[in-house]
């Protein structure tokens, strides 16, 4: 009988699996900042949040949401499309595109954390894709160029041309990586807009619409990223950041209520 019951559980096990059904990794809210930028991503310190829209980003105060500074542009006057953000070194580096338009082209705009000065930028120009997100490991530059299905998709390309792309300090491409087929799917005719390297070392990313985030291994060989689990969130796609002082707490928004959203993502279990 003992036996019976074991082989009635593994078998309900799959069922639910297989129905997309068990329970695996959550999100566990925590709180919610109402903030005017949250539209394309959020970007967090010790101390702040920022958050940002396509020509402006707004630094507010961690404890109680209240504005510190603002930086903003007339569209296209220089910046059209700011995707994502994130602090290294005290400054701010976003991710831009020229997004709408085709040919698609990239660059990285830098702004002191503090002041929210623009101090610096480095242009990919053409060929890559547009640009949508960049994180730091293991002293290397990981960056994600889009290509899209929709009213900004280019001759020859679809979202299935999408890359991850590691470049050196001096912003020399080293690797590339593209993403599942299942993956593309999911994105539809749009693509990747968030990326980051979480706590364990694997790169979490989101799409545009769904309210997943996506787990991703680099593979041991060949060219395509592993796609390994899902994880539902309240944020519809878009880019988000990992809380630098409480590994598991992301950052994500909710576009349609202007939200910043701060939530605790379950650690994948020992030895998975």
């Amino acid at each position: 009988m003992k036996g019976l019951c074991t082989m009635l559980v593994i078998v309900s096990a799959l069922i639910l699996c297989s129905l997309g059904l068990a329970e695996g990794r959550q999100h566990s809210e925590i709180r919610r900042y109402a903030v005017p930028e949250a539209r394309q991503g959020v970007a967090v310190d010790a101390e702040y949040f920022f958050a940002i829209t396509n020509t402006g980003i707004g630094k507010y105060q961690r404890d109680d949401g209240s504005l510190v500074a603002k930086w903003e542009c007339p569209e296209g006057d220089p910046l059209t499309h700011i995707n994502h953000g994130m602090l290294y070194e005290g400054r701010l580096y976003t991710s831009h595109s020229n997004y709408p338009g085709v040919p698609s082209t990239g660059s990285i705009e830098i702004f002191d954390a503090e002041t929210l000065e623009h101090v610096e930028s480095v242009s990919f120009g053409h060929g890559y894709g547009s640009f949508t997100w960049l994180d730091r490991h293991d002293g290397a530059w990981y960056a994600c160029f889009a290509f899209y299905g929709n009213r900004a998709a280019e001759p020859g390309r679809d979202p299935s041309w999408t890359q991850v792309v590691k470049f050196d300090h001096q912003w020399r491409r080293m690797e590339a990586w593209v993403f599942p087929s299942g993956m593309i799917e999911k994105f539809g005719k749009y693509s990747c807009s968030g990326g980051a390297f979480g706590p364990d070392g694997r790169i979490y990313v989101t799409g545009h619409d769904e309210q997943e985030l996506f787990v991703m291994e680099i593979p041991e060989a060949g060219s395509v990223l592993k796609w390994v689990d899902s994880i539902p969130i309240p944020a519809e796609g878009q880019a988000f950041d990992w809380d630098p002082t409480d590994p598991w707490v992301l950052w994500s928004v909710l576009k349609k209520n202007r939200e910043v959203i701060v939530g605790r993502i379950d650690p994948p279990l020992e030895g998975e």
